[in-house]
């Protein structure tokens, strides 16, 4: 199941390794994924019942959600365009537990197991700093009191990312993403802002590897932010030699951090 992003072709390609035969439905553009699968459906949000009747009648035993699914297009088709198959998964709300539930639900009826992410992706998963400047001490300050709220505000499905400056909290992301989270913050709080990404305590990575990437570090260098933490092992770090090159340019400092040590 592929969302945006070049992550679901990595997977795929992954999985190819493993010795799995891979099915793609496409959800969003992935760049590198018709070259990496067997076979590339293009899907629909709004068309759940189509997905349903082809994982059947190609006899899918697992399925891996991977790539950007966008809640707000959840949101545009739910109510006038989706099909019955659609709405019935939306019927118990769009929160993150309530759509996996029903997913779970759904693709257990059919006989599939839902994979969890980290089995194809944990080799391009990160650990320590990444950039040759560190924090200074009013970076640090800002990434353990953000990693701390944000791993509090994620257990609660708000949001993974968290953007800090002059000790105070300027954005907390919700349902646009950590980029547009960032932009947003970086309008308010001018220069110097510090950005934090974590997990919950029971994230389930079947539907979602919370991720960083050469984007992230571009709408942080656009508005002027200068610091990066990221909960060590939990966060992927997408193109990691792009993402330091990218940080190192704009004096941006990327650490991974331990979640004990954000307490």
């Amino acid at each position: 199941m592929a969302g945006a992003g070049v992550l679901p072709g990595r997977a795929a390609e992954e999985a190819t390794r493993q010795g799995w035969r891979v099915v793609a439905f496409a959800f969003e553009d992935a760049p590198g994924l018709h070259e990496r699968c067997h076979v590339v459906i293009p899907s629909r949000i709004d068309n759940i019942q189509a997905v349903l009747e082809e994982l059947a009648a190609r006899h899918v035993s697992a399925a891996l959600f991977v790539g950007k699914f966008w809640k707000d297009r959840v949101f545009a088709h739910v109510d006038s365009e989706a099909d019955q198959a659609a709405r019935s998964l939306a019927s118990g709300g769009l929160s993150d537990r309530a759509l996996t539930e029903a997913v779970v639900a759904t693709l257990g009826a059919l006989g599939i197991e839902v994979l969890d992410q980290r089995r194809f992706l944990s080799p391009r998963m990160e650990a320590g700093a990444l950039t040759t400047r560190g924090p200074t001490d009013e970076e640090w300050n800002e990434i353990r009191a953000g990693l701390t709220l944000a791993r509090h505000l994620a257990a609660f499905g708000i949001g993974q990312t968290v953007v800090r400056a002059r000790g105070v909290t300027v954005a907390v992301e919700a349902v646009e993403g950590t980029d547009a989270t960032i932009r947003r913050a970086t309008r308010l709080s001018g220069p110097g802002a510090v950005v934090v990404k974590a997990v919950a305590p029971s994230h389930d990575y079947r539907f979602d590897t919370p991720t960083v990437g050469p984007a992230t570090i571009d709408a942080m260098a656009d508005g002027g932010a200068t610091a990066l933490g990221v909960q060590r092992g939990n966060v992927l770090v997408v193109d990691r030699e792009e993402v330091v090159r990218l940080a190192e340019r704009a004096g941006i400092t990327v650490v991974c951090v331990d979640a004990p040590d954000c307490l």
